[in-house]
Order: C-alpha cells, then sequence, then structure tokens
C-alpha cells in the first residue's frame, strides 16, 4: 500500500514541469506554512486552565506559554526577513519550517512548564521565519497581476488557521491529553517540509553577498527595543487588574530608548538591517502605520467582544465562542474573493473600501448591539471583517507587488511587525480603554449596563482610529498623485 503523503509529494514534483500547476503547488506550500504558523498562535490559548493543573502553576506562570511564541515573532520577524534576503528565502524557509517542527515535538514532550516555555519560544523563531518569508515567496512564484489573489488566499489561510485552533485544541485535549496540540505540528510540518523542498523556486542569482552580511548590532538592538515594548502592553505584574503600573512604564521608557540607539546605529551601519530610507516612501509608510492602526482595533473585537456577550447579552460560554467564531470565518471566506477584487480594481482603491467599511462596522456596534441584540451585534462584525479582510489584501499587495526582489524578505517581515505591533497594543490599550468606558476595575464582573456602555465608547475610538487610518492611506495616494 502506498504511502499518501509520499504520494502526493511526487504528484507534486510532477506539476513542476507544468509553469501553472507548479504555481498552485508553491501556493499550497505557502499556505500550509501561514496555516502552521497561525495555528500555532491561537491552539495553545484554550490549554492553558489544563497546563496550569497539571504543572500546578498560576495563570500568570502559565500565559507565558503563549507569550513566549508572541514575543519570538514580534522580536525576531523583521530579523528574518532580512536573513532570508541574504542566505536565501527558500534555504531559510526549510530551515524555519524544520526548525518549527522539531520545537512542537519538544513542545509536546516537555516535561516541566518553564522547558516547555522555552520551546515555544523555539517554535516562535519557527513561526516568524515562515511568516515573513511566505509573503516574500509571493513575488518569485506568481505572476504580478495575480499578486492580489495570492495575498488573499495567504489570508483565508491564516484566518482559517487563527479559528480552527481553539476547537481543534480543544478536540485534541480532550480526546489525547494537551501534548496532542504540539504533538499534530508533527505530520503536517513533514508534509509542509516536503511541498517547500519539492515546489518552490530555488534561491535566485539577485541574492547578493552582500547584501553584505546581517547586521548584527542592529538585529540584537531591535530584538530588545521590541521585547521591552510587548512586555510593556501585555505584563500584569500585579494580576490582571493591576493595569498599566510602574514596570509597564519603565520598559516602555527603555523601549523608546532602544528605538534612538536603534535608528543612530542604522544610519551609520555599512549594511542596515533596516535602511531608513525605506521610510521616505510615503506608500510603504502609510502601509505600515495604516496596518498598525488597522490590527489595534481587529484586537479590540477580540478583547471585548467575550465580555459584551457573556455579561451583557448573557450568552453561556458555547454561544459566545459561537459568535466569536463568525469574524475569522468570514474573512476565511472572503480572503480570495478580496484578493481577486484587489487585482482588478487596483489595491490602492480596495484599501480605502476596506478602511471605510471598516468605520462604518465600528460606529454601527456604537448604535445597533444595544437596541437589536445578537443581530445587532453580528452584521457590524461581519461589515467589519469584510473590510478587514478587504484592506489587509489590499495593503499587502500594494506593498509587495512592485518590491525589489532582495528587499521581499525584510519588506515582508515588517508588514508583519506592524500587524503582531498592532495586535499587542489593542490587547492593552484598547482593553485600558473598555475597562475605564465601564467604570469598572474588574469588567467581569461588571454590570451589564456598563459593559454595554463600555463597549460602546471602545468601538466610537476604535472608529476613530480607522478614520485616522483612512486619512493617512488617502494623503498617501494625493502624494503619489503628485509625485
Amino acid at each position: 500500500m502506498s504511502n499518501p503523503i509520499i504520494s502526493g509529494l511526487d504528484q507534486a514534483t510532477a506539476a513542476t514541469r507544468d509553469p501553472v500547476r507548479a504555481v498552485r503547488w508553491a501556493l499550497a506550500s505557502l499556505s500550509l506554512s501561514v496555516l502552521l504558523s497561525s495555528l500555532g498562535t491561537s491552539i495553545a490559548n484554550v490549554g492553558l486552565p489544563t497546563l496550569a493543573q497539571v504543572f500546578g502553576a498560576t495563570f500568570q506562570q502559565v500565559q507565558w506559554v503563549v507569550l513566549a511564541y508572541l514575543l519570538a515573532i514580534t522580536t525576531l520577524i523583521v530579523s528574518a526577513g532580512k536573513l532570508g534576503d541574504i542566505v536565501g528565502r527558500r534555504r531559510l524557509l526549510l530551515a524555519g519550517i524544520a526548525l518549527f517542527t522539531l520545537a512542537s515535538v519538544l513542545c509536546g514532550m516537555a516535561p516541566t512548564l518553564w522547558l516547555l516555555v522555552a520551546a515555544r519560544a523555539l517554535q516562535g523563531l519557527g513561526a516568524a521565519i515562515m511568516m515573513a518569508l511566505t509573503m516574500a515567496f509571493v513575488g518569485e512564484t506568481v505572476p504580478k497581476e495575480k499578486t492580489g489573489s495570492a495575498m488573499g488566499l495567504l489570508g483565508t489561510m491564516s484566518a482559517i488557521g487563527t479559528a480552527l485552533g481553539p476547537s481543534l485544541g480543544g478536540v485534541l485535549i480532550a480526546w489525547l491529553g494537551w501534548r496532542a496540540i504540539f504533538l499534530v505540528n508533527l505530520p503536517l510540518g513533514i508534509v509542509a517540509l516536503g511541498l517547500a523542498y519539492r515546489c518552490l523556486p530555488p534561491d535566485g542569482a539577485e541574492r547578493k553577498a552582500g547584501a553584505a552580511g546581517l547586521d548584527r548590532l542592529g538585529t540584537l538592538l531591535l530584538a530588545l527595543t521590541l521585547t521591552a515594548y510587548a512586555l510593556a502592553m501585555t505584563l500584569h505584574p500585579g494580576g490582571a487588574r493591576s493595569g498599566f503600573g510602574l514596570p509597564n512604564m519603565a520598559l516602555l521608557l527603555l523601549a523608546a530608548v532602544g528605538v534612538g540607539l536603534f535608528v543612530l546605529i542604522e544610519s551609520k551601519a555599512a549594511s542596515p538591517l533596516i535602511r531608513l530610507a525605506m521610510f521616505r516612501d510615503v506608500a510603504l509608510s502609510s502601509s505600515l502605520a495604516t496596518s498598525t492602526l488597522v490590527a489595534t482595533v481587529m484586537m479590540a473585537t477580540l478583547v471585548v467582544g467575550p465580555f459584551y456577550l457573556a455579561r451583557a447579552l448573557e450568552l453561556d460560554s458555547t454561544a459566545v465562542g459561537l459568535v466569536l467564531a463568525v469574524g475569522p470565518f468570514v474573512v476565511a471566506l472572503t480572503g480570495v474573493p478580496a484578493g481577486r477584487i484587489a487585482d482588478r480594481f487596483g489595491a490602492q482603491r480596495m484599501t480605502v473600501a476596506g478602511l471605510t467599511a471598516m468605520a462604518g462596522g465600528c460606529f454601527a456596534l456604537f448604535i445597533l448591539p444595544t437596541a437589536l441584540g445578537i443581530p445587532g451585534y453580528l452584521a457590524p462584525i461581519v461589515v467589519i471583517t469584510v473590510g478587514y479582510a478587504l484592506f489587509q489584501t489590499a495593503n499587502n499587495t500594494a506593498v509587495m507587488k512592485d518590491i525589489r526582489p532582495d528587499q521581499r524578505g525584510v519588506i515582508s517581515g515588517m508588514l508583519n511587525l506592524s500587524r503582531n505591533l498592532g495586535l499587542i497594543t489593542g490587547a492593552s490599550v484598547m482593553g485600558a480603554v473598555f475597562a475605564f468606558a465601564a467604570a469598572s476595575g474588574d469588567v467581569a464582573t461588571a454590570q451589564p449596563e456598563a459593559v454595554a456602555s463600555g463597549m460602546q465608547i471602545t468601538f466610537a475610538v476604535a472608529g476613530m482610529l480607522i478614520l485616522l487610518a483612512l486619512g493617512i492611506s488617502l494623503g498617501s495616494r494625493a502624494s503619489t498623485r503628485k509625485v
């Protein structure tokens, strides 16, 4: 009896002789890499109560299983993209998939909590490489006029991985125990590695020795700066109710000093990690800024939604889970069509359309839920997520479509970094706005009316942030026309 995995890889190898099928198999390889990295982000969350019980740990301790993964991605994703530009993206992507797979096995075998946390950080390094390089590969595997469709497919796979994680994790824990949520990546990782090895094009001649070498000092300083910022936004030393205290302020100040030193070092480096001249490109700078703002708002739906549904609408945990799954489900359905629309009507135009839809959805959340209940919540969420899918696909397409081959890795990494920073900032800032607007130190026990009021004010602020993003985008278009 033939092995179905080997048989499938043999078919992939044969398909590479047909250019059209070769593109499809290459996209299948990239899609699976995106699916794995996004699955790794969401699948561990559902296991935190079990891990706390198994290891006899507090919630603040077991949350490092999630934080270690996110911190590794956030701090290393730009460096991973730059390294791909230097040593070759195919070679590094293969190493990243292999590292992710090996680290997943180490997670599943970890005998103690802190070894599990260390293995998750290693898994996050593999995921950073996979996230940074998958978008960069689109320019090498897909015709330019199909870039939007490819970006839409990758966005769809990311949404599927994020949505699938909690439900798949719950089933695996119930049937096979907590170790299965990490070991499930072993067969998937082997398939992804085989597809990438057989289907992705070899590293091109544009990879020059110079890209002169990796800027080690800049890489280290950027990693430390991003770590300080991410910890400032996510840590609550006194517990979840302690808010933004003195340690957070100190970390934020350290991050600000790190940014200044990084700019100084990069301006003098012979081969900088990030060429500061890139930010003179108005289109790139506006794309990164709008991506951060949009991700901040999207995190608000994840932070505020569960409390509003449970406290104000009094839904049970099953109903809350079903309602929250609508957003990722809509993104999964609309990602590929959004890419085709961006290809047909232009990425910049569709970026504005996506932001406009998001703003409308945010302001609708300010008005409709208190009057219409669950339908009044779901309808704006659908509008927001459709707008997000359109924006994300169009924005990524606009940035990556005409990038020089030797810069694809670092620009892809910066796009992913802008999104991650937005998510981290959103979790802290929008959560603080929600708690302040609800006038409660602990929104988990606040009165339903207070939670509803907090939700309304939070999404009014979110709508203003999207209007700011829209203004940045329109300003960028106007500047580009003048040039």
